[in-house]
């Protein structure tokens, strides 16, 4: 070619080998590869250009040029051949099952490796928050994941521990579709021990990555990670954060998306709560409910999730367990403030309360406190 780019611009037929090796090389994103590939005519056209044919687009330099010409087609079929076993797919960013909404943000992944279903996420909210939760947030979390399910919309998050995960759970309780998105590889779920709920999720919704198959949960990805979090969706749901949470990187991402950024007040001298309640103060939605956030973003549905109800009270309790029940709230309570406010003894008491655990009707916290399940 002496240095210059000829291009036959047929892309309808591109291999998937081709644009997984580009999407293996350092340096080599969606935006540089569409440069490549009009300048080319397709991705295994830049695979076999010389490093000097290569500089000659913009954007592409001494190292990149080197990396794409040192690419390997065999990288590129083991990958294939990994997703393959686990039940997987690598879908590119320019096939008709990616999802829309990801492909137009300003960096979308050039390919996700996708385990599951992924079709069916363009009506997506994004519920992101502590890895050590409160009571209070994970019960919040499960709830608005519930509710929003239910209304028909899939729920996005990191299958992060916390309430991440409570927000997979809680659409799955729902009846409802889910994606996790992970900051490692398909084949190295983290954290591990949730790699039941990853199967769960599967099997109505998906856990998908932008790194290779065996790829390590390096703390550098992410933040990378949580740019497809919120790309997905059309809004995103802070829980509880601290001040300077990655969940705050998330919300920037929605922001800098034009995505709607949703956050839940909590107690103002719960470290907690710093963080969402700087997020309402510059201008996030404030959420008390699942219709606060319908109302944002509409339903997909025509029908809404039914407003909470008030806790049913079992039949076979005692007096003393309905005494202790009506003392319990959503926010947790002391054993020693029960057994004030009760008037019982502190043995009739601790009995008492372990029947409404057995009933399913209270939760013990640590620190011996109590709630309404």
């Amino acid at each position: 070619m002496n240095g210059e780019i000829s291009a036959n611009n047929d892309t309808t037929a591109e291999p998937i080998e081709n644009i997984v090796r580009l999407a293996l090389t350092r340096g080599v994103g969606t935006r540089l590869y569409r440069k490549l590939v009009a300048a080319f005519g397709s991705a295994g056209a830049v695979a076999r250009a010389s490093i000097r044919q290569l500089k000659v687009v913009d954007g592409v330099g001494d190292a990149v040029a080197e990396a794409i010409a040192s690419g390997s087609d065999a990288e590129a079929a083991e990958q294939l051949e990994l997703a393959d076993q686990l039940g997987a797919e690598i879908i590119p960013v320019d096939s008709p099952d990616y999802p829309a909404n990801l492909r137009n943000i300003y960096d979308p992944p050039l390919v996700l490796y996708v385990w599951g279903d992924l079709r069916a996420t363009e009506e997506a909210v994004a519920i992101v928050g502590a890895r050590r939760p409160t009571y209070y947030g994970r019960q919040q979390a499960e709830k608005l994941a519930g509710g929003l399910a239910f209304a028909g919309w899939t729920i996005v998050a990191g299958l992060a521990r916390g309430l991440d995960s409570c927000a997979h759970e809680g659409a799955l309780a729902a009846g409802g579709r889910t994606v996790a998105v992970l900051g490692s590889g398909l084949l190295r779920i983290y954290p591990r021990e949730n790699s039941r709920l990853a199967e769960q999720i599967t099997e109505s919704g998906a856990v998908i990555s932008e790194f290779p198959m065996e790829a390590k949960a390096d703390p550098w990805n992410f933040p990378r990670r949580n740019r497809i979090i919120s790309g997905l969706s059309r809004g995103v749901i802070v829980v509880e954060a601290a001040a300077g949470s990655g969940s705050l990187i998330t919300a920037s991402w929605a922001t800098e998306q034009n995505r709607v950024v949703f956050a839940l007040p909590g107690r103002v001298d719960n470290p907690l709560s710093e963080g969402c309640h700087g997020l309402i103060r510059d201008g996030a939605v404030l959420v008390r409910s699942v219709d606060d956030v319908l109302d944002e973003l509409g339903s997909p549905l025509t029908h809404r999730p039914e407003q909470e109800q008030p806790p049913v009270v079992p039949a076979d309790l005692s007096e003393a367990e309905a005494r202790l029940m009506a003392l319990l709230e959503r926010d947790p309570k002391h054993i020693d403030d029960l057994i004030g406010e009760s008037g019982m003894s502190a043995a009739e008491v601790s009995s008492s309360l372990l029947m409404l655990e057995i009933k399913k009707v209270a939760v013990q916290l640590p620190g011996k406190q109590f709630v309404l399940a």
